[in-house]
């Protein structure tokens, strides 16, 4: 066995071995994979090798296109058989939102490659002739669908890497791994010791005794996942004998399972509400092949509705009930990327769908090791977008959620309810009686809307389908009715929102805004880490702000900060607060060595209340002596001020385009803050607003958000930072490959874009904006502007079609609308209220 490798990969299952398999095609054949058994041994092996290419997110779905496709030219690469059966999957949908959701997906889908079908239910029951189709409104379809052999799969993988010079170690356990002096790894196995650069992450269930080698809590905890192989059919071996092609993969989503056909059988994978945590602290250190107990008295719903929809399922016996673990994440997408804390130290865990994503998923992953960055946006599955809060605890509740939810509706403003409410901020009794509707961000919760006093959604407004996933609105407590309805439309809060959104623009709003992610960078270096770290020129004077981007090495855009000079080597830092890991792994990797930078997290230390609106002056002067005035305190300014007895960083700045301060105060005087804030704004009409009013207001002032319209994928100057971008202000991380990038020449241009003829549905983002038919760009974001009343998008198009005035199309839940591209920052584009 070596004792030097450039990476070791720990876990050969299918993960592992395509991240293998993908360095050493990306070159680097000095790499090793580690296996404490045999290859696919863990998840890999008891898989139904299915390959779903439908997913709602955007990162996810570019990576299962990517393993498909590899897929199919595997074999002819490698000579080694993968099994895979291009058989196509075909999804059926029961109910209206159902069929948005298929149809929004399909626009998602447009936009990255994949090709979908829209079939009737006739043209369902020619392909699926078994499959009775009362009640179905129609399905889609993926012609390039199917199912793969994990093993074969795994095996072509580890052939094809190891004929690139890679080298595979089975029957080798890892009981050790730790940091060198010069910075290195050295991984410890029964069989001799590694020293290696890189250390890759990628062993499924046992991913959280990997992580606690290094002191890692890996947010990874497996579930149950039970599926049914069947006897034979006569009808499929009959169609078997005549040279049928195979029905393919049918997925009914409104009852959760799959079925495809299995040797002349079925084989039935339900998703049920129970399924249970497993593995908690990992598998025994000899489990190999491991199975669990079946429990078919959980599936019986899914069974039951299995039958009706194929009756054929119910005429033939079972042969066998797999029931074994899959990892999961709390939010069901895997983790891939870097880990935080610690240099070289990647994570490819948390699969559900390992083998649809472990193509991609090691594209990816060896891209970023190799040229230091992905090539596609990895926010979606950044190990990073999960804190400290990500417990054990919670992670046993919200991943058995996640499980559950796999064939629910993903509705674009679902919240989801397990283990919460967890990190509240002290005002968060106040907004609750005053009729806050939460949503949740990085574990906090936040306003998304306010629901009038005594509001809720009668019975017959709900108009729940019968079918066993049915789930539209947020659980309820016993007694109360629900106050919020999903939907890919319009749905009942957003005249609620539009009141709040013309209320901060006529009169004055308070929001809560303490999720914001907060640092304090201090030292004799600060200025010149800064500096180096961001495209924008910080600050110069103490008591000025600037909006700061730090780039990507290839010079798209990887963070956003709020930059506050408080001194001349102190400043403090406002960032996003879903990005808080994400952002603080990168600032304390950056950092310098040299003792001259000191950098704090402070995010809990400080609350965030914020004051906006034409009387956002008044309210605040009746309970400060600081001078407020346009000359006193400037837009784009901050100060230490008194708010009565308290005090607070008042920041002149928000993301609603209206005269306001932000008000970073310590949290245990948040609510001596608020309570003041609300008697002093009493005769100006204050009242509280939410997330989905920011929303509206931030889109008429075309403000960006990462990782929407600001992307690694996208040249920070096309996505229009121009104004904070200065490529000639000195040297600062990705200044170089931007300018290559200008250079080269741009394939895409921010737009704001008015929608018209709008009557139910607003663009939400990832719809497609197409020209004559043809696909012209994607929508980042999208929604109604209140001050406007106008249907607005945010996108990026083809350079060419970005002038004013250009007319294009946007394609909203499968209908065309005609979209202006509308000058940026439609209201008020001279600042005016701004700086007021």
């Amino acid at each position: 066995m070596k004792t030097q490798a450039r990476v070791v990969v720990i876990g050969g299952g299918v993960v592992g071995v395509g991240t293998l398999y993908h360095l050493a095609k990306k070159g680097w054949s000095d790499v090793v994979l580690i296996e404490r058994k045999e290859l696919t041994s863990g998840s890999t092996w008891h898989a139904a090798g299915l390959l779903p290419l439908f997913n709602m997110s955007y990162s996810v779905g570019q990576i299962h296109r990517y393993s498909v496709n590899l897929y199919r030219s595997l074999e002819e690469e490698t000579g080694q058989p993968v099994g895979f059966a291009q058989v196509s999957n075909i999804r059926l949908a029961r109910t209206r939102d159902r069929w948005d959701e298929f149809i929004y997906y399909k626009g998602v889908a447009d936009t990255i490659g994949i090709k979908v079908n829209v079939l009737t239910p006739a043209q369902v029951r020619e392909i699926w002739p078994l499959c009775e189709t009362d009640g179905i409104i129609g399905a889609i379809q993926h012609p390039d669908d199917g199912y793969i052999q994990p093993a074969d799969l795994t095996q072509a993988l580890a052939k094809g890497a190891r004929a690139r010079g890679a080298e595979i170690y089975r029957y080798t356990t890892v009981i050790g791994i730790e940091r060198k002096a010069s910075g290195d790894w050295l991984v410890k196995t029964d069989r001799g010791d590694i020293t290696c650069e890189h250390v890759v992450s990628a062993t499924g269930n046992f991913a959280r005794r990997t992580g606690a080698m290094v002191g890692l809590e890996i947010p990874v905890i497996p579930v149950e996942h039970q599926y049914i192989v069947t006897e034979p059919h006569p009808v499929v071996l009959e169609r078997q004998r005549m040279g049928l092609p195979e029905m393919g993969v049918l997925r009914e989503a409104d009852s959760s399972w799959y079925m495809r056909e299995e040797n002349g059988g079925f084989i039935l994978g339900p998703y049920e509400v129970g399924a249970p945590c497993c593995y908690v602290d990992g598998p025994a250190d000899d489990s190999e092949y491991e199975l669990f107990q079946e429990d078919l008295e959980r599936l019986a719903p899914h069974i039951e509705t299995a039958i009706a929809r194929v009756p054929a399922f119910g005429e033939v016996g079972v042969k066998k009930v797999y029931n074994g673990a899959i990892a999961y994440t709390p939010d069901g997408s895997p983790i891939i990327g870097p880990a935080w804390d610690l240099n070289n130290f990647w994570l490819n865990e948390g699969h559900s769908f390992g083998v649809t994503a472990a193509g991609g998923a090691g594209w990816q992953l060896a891209e970023w090791i190799v040229e230091g960055e992905p090539s596609i946006d990895m926010m979606g599955v950044d190990p990073r977008r999960f804190g400290p809060y990500a417990t054990r605890g919670y992670m046993r509740e919200k991943n058995e959620e996640a499980y559950a939810n796999v064939f629910t509706v993903h509705y674009p403003d679902e919240e989801r309810s397990a283990a919460r409410p967890l990190r509240r901020a002290p005002c968060y009794d106040r907004m609750r009686a005053l009729g806050a509707v939460f949503g949740s961000v990085y574990g906090w919760e936040r306003p998304n809307w306010f629901a009038p006093d005594g509001y809720g959604l009668p019975e017959e407004d709900l108009a729940k389908p019968d079918v066993l996933l049915n789930e539209n609105h947020p659980p309820v407590r016993n007694g109360e009715r629900p106050k919020e309805k999903w939907s890919f439309r319009r749905s009942n809060y957003f005249e609620f929102v539009g009141r709040e959104a013309r209320h901060v623009h006529e009169a004055v709003g308070l929001q809560d805004m303490s999720a914001f992610a907060k640092y304090e960078v201090s030292g004799p270096g600060a200025e010149a880490f800064l500096d180096n770290l961001v495209a924008n020129k910080l600050p110069q004077k103490v008591g000025r702000l600037a909006l700061t981007h730090m780039l990507s090495l290839n010079g798209g855009v990887r963070s956003e900060f709020t930059i506050f000079r408080e001194a001349a080597d102190r400043f403090y830092l406002v960032g996003m607060g879903a990005a808080e890991r994400h952002d603080f792994d990168y600032l304390s990797k950056l950092r310098p060595r040299d003792g001259s930078v000191d950098i704090q997290k402070v995010t809990t230390q400080y609350g965030v209340l914020i004051v906006a609106g034409p009387h956002a002056r008044d309210v605040l002067q009746k309970v400060t002596d600081t001078d407020l005035s346009k000359e006193g305190f400037p837009w784009l300014s901050g100060k230490m001020i008194n708010i009565g007895a308290a005090h607070a960083r008042a920041l002149r700045v928000n993301f609603v385009g209206e005269l306001g301060w932000e008000l970073h105060h310590p949290i245990e005087m948040q609510n001596y803050i608020f309570d003041l804030l609300m008697q002093a704004g009493r005769p100006y009409g204050i009242k509280p607003f939410g997330m989905r009013a920011m929303d509206s207001l931030r889109l008429e002032k075309s403000y960006r958000l990462i990782p929407r319209e600001l992307s690694i994928e996208y040249c920070a100057l096309e996505s229009g930072l121009d104004r904070f971008v200065h490529p000639n202000k000195g040297q600062f991380i990705g200044r170089d490959a931007l300018v290559a990038w200008q250079q080269r020449g741009f394939a895409n241009r921010f737009v704001t874009l008015e929608v018209h003829d709008v009557a139910d549905a607003d663009a939400r983002g990832s719809e497609p904006i197409l020209k004559n038919g043809d696909l012209v760009g994607r929508c980042t974001s999208g929604g109604f502007g209140w001050r406007l009343g106008k249907s607005l998008a945010l996108g990026m198009v083809r350079p060419d079609l970005g002038e004013v005035g250009s007319e294009l199309d946007i394609s909203i839940l499968g209908k065309t609308h005609r979209a202006i591209v509308v000058p940026e920052s439609p209201f008020d584009p001279d600042n005016l209220r701004l700086r007021a």
